[in-house]
């Protein structure tokens, strides 16, 4: 019944009313769970929707079902064919195509339905192939962008061989985490195309240069390249590299005089048909080379060039030339030229100035280096001065917080703060002389520091200059030494105050006492009867008289 009443809702005059209905009715067949003969009436009346004039409830279909797995084959098939706004919809997202239907799609669409293709995940090697062969720039941009996308390295070198000279995809291809060290080499190899084409359009330099600055170009990059490269790598790329002609002597000369050995085995290997332990023996050896040479198919004039600076990567190698860094590949380009000294001018000049060449470049790099050095040692030092300043000036600003701590301390200890306790009330002794000498040596203990306290506060100026020298170890412990100093003289002068307090209480409490034994035998001599007195006194002048 409901299916029914979706049916006569989708009989609606208004188009909108329509693609309301057609949406509600396709999402109830997807996710309604609907019994066997509602499913069937809902699956028939969403493929008789396609027939509507309006595009407005073919694109609510197609929203409806994009993503869905259980959407109806024959709707998503006839979706993708409409217009590149629906169509776009369901390629982008549907499960329910495969790769026959996506390439069917990207022969068939404009450049907007193949743009759409190259941004679904998860895209196979067949669909990928497709569309570098017939995608556009901004379609193979898209394509190199999507890191789901799997793309063989032939169709790689492919989109690089149609729209190389696109910026933005060449952008995009090296952003790529997974691209194999041949396309590396041929993006880097377009990129000197078209800077070699722009310098010769601007009448900078002529074709020839150019030509050529961008072959030696090419092959710098390519050396680049293969110096982190593994062994499986490597062999791609020499393999690449003779297949699109650009595996030449000057290639493999290049590699030898900049100590790229790996590579020129490599090389050699590949032109020769013979395998790499060999090859490598062979370049080891000074008698066996020049048989590898013939077979390798290099040129004949170049040989002594390839055996001297051969020779001087012997000697590097058994410590006879210490290397350098850039400094070996000049000595071995030097070796190589005095080498080429004794040829026929005719077969000289181009190798003498194919490795004057190389010598030029080889000085710019090293001067470089050096350069680099330097503006680094200078950065460093700058950054260094700039930190002692900044250390000096926080210096400063400690020492004037001390100046004005030890300021404050000064006058504490110089004038008496209000609050203190009151001082004792005086105490009547009659004797005080052994009272008065310990206050007199507390008193001048008090004065003298203070005096010591004005002291410290009104230091010469060039004492504070000797101050501000000295390093923040010897001061903190100098400021460490002179507090515990002014707190063992508080202690000092506390703890005479207090005995000086002691010993006056202990003399009035002796006084007292004495006084109380006074009174007391005065009270006991007035209780004694005078007769008794007067006898005692006559018995002592007896006994005073008798003795």
């Amino acid at each position: 019944m409901m299916i029914r009443q979706f049916l006569a809702w989708t009989q609606h005059d208004s188009a909108g009313r329509r693609a309301e209905a057609a949406s509600a009715l396709a999402r109830a067949y997807l996710y309604g769970n609907l019994g066997p003969e509602a499913a069937w009436e809902a699956k028939t009346a969403i493929l008789a929707l396609l027939d509507d004039p309006s595009p407005l409830v073919r694109r609510a279909l197609a929203e409806a079902c994009a993503a869905s797995a259980r959407a109806p084959r024959p709707l998503v098939v006839t979706l993708a064919a409409d217009q590149p706004e629906i169509a776009g919809l369901v390629l982008a997202r549907s499960p329910i195509l495969n790769d026959a239907d996506l390439v069917d799609a990207a022969a068939m669409g404009g450049e907007a339905i193949r743009h759409v293709i190259a941004g679904r995940h998860h895209l196979t090697h067949a669909v990928a192939g497709a569309l570098a062969e017939i995608g556009g720039p901004e379609t193979l941009r898209r394509l190199a962008a999507n890191p789901t996308a799997q793309i063989t390295t032939g169709r790689l070198l492919r989109m690089v061989e149609r729209h190389g000279d696109d910026a933005a995809l060449r952008e995009a291809l090296l952003a790529r985490a997974d691209l194999p060290l041949e396309v590396r080499h041929a993006v880097a190899a377009r990129l000197a195309e078209t800077l070699a084409g722009f310098v010769t359009a601007c009448g900078w330099l002529t074709p020839e240069r150019s030509e050529r600055m961008s072959r030696e170009t090419r092959e710098r990059a390519v050396l680049d390249l293969c110096a982190r490269a593994g062994a499986a790598a490597l062999i791609r790329v020499v393999q690449h590299l003779r297949t699109s002609g650009q595996l030449n002597a000057g290639l493999v000369l290049r590699a030898i005089l900049s100590g790229e050995m790996v590579f020129a085995e490599a090389a050699l290997s590949d032109l020769s048909g013979l395998d790499r332990a060999r090859v490598a023996g062979l370049v080891r050896s000074a008698r066996g080379y020049p048989g590898l040479h013939a077979r390798a198919g290099l040129p004949q004039a170049l040989l002594p060039a390839f055996a001297a600076a051969l020779s001087a990567w012997r000697e590097a190698g058994t410590g006879a030339a210490a290397p350098s860094g850039a400094g070996l590949s000049r000595r071995m380009i030097e070796r190589a030229l005095t080498a080429c000294e004794d040829m026929p001018f005719s077969e000289m000049q181009a190798v003498t100035a194919l490795l004057a060449r190389y010598e030029a470049e080889a000085a710019r790099d090293e001067a470089r280096a050096v350069a680099r050095a330097i503006a680094e040692q200078a950065e460093a030092r700058e950054a260094a001065r700039l930190e002692a300043e900044r250390v000096a000036a926080e210096w400063r600003q400690a020492q004037a917080r001390e100046a004005a701590g030890r300021d404050a301390a000064t006058w504490a200890l110089a004038v008496p703060a209000e609050g203190l306790p009151a001082a004792p009330e005086p105490i009547e002794i009659r004797d005080c002389a052994t009272v008065a000498e310990p206050v007199a040596v507390v008193e001048a203990e008090a004065i003298r520091f203070a005096a010591e306290g004005e002291a410290a506060a009104t230091l010469p100026e060039s004492v504070s200059a000797v101050l501000d020298a000295l390093p923040e170890a010897i001061l903190s412990s100098f400021r460490e030494e002179q507090a515990r100093l002014a707190a063992s003289r508080q202690e000092k002068i506390f703890a005479e105050e207090t005995r000086v307090e002691e010993t006056r209480a202990e003399d009035v409490f002796e006084e007292a006492r004495a006084d109380e034994a006074r009174l007391a035998a005065e009270a006991v001599l007035e209780t004694i009867p005078a007769a008794l007195v007067a006898s005692y006194r006559a018995d002592r002048q007896r006994l005073k008289l008798a003795a």
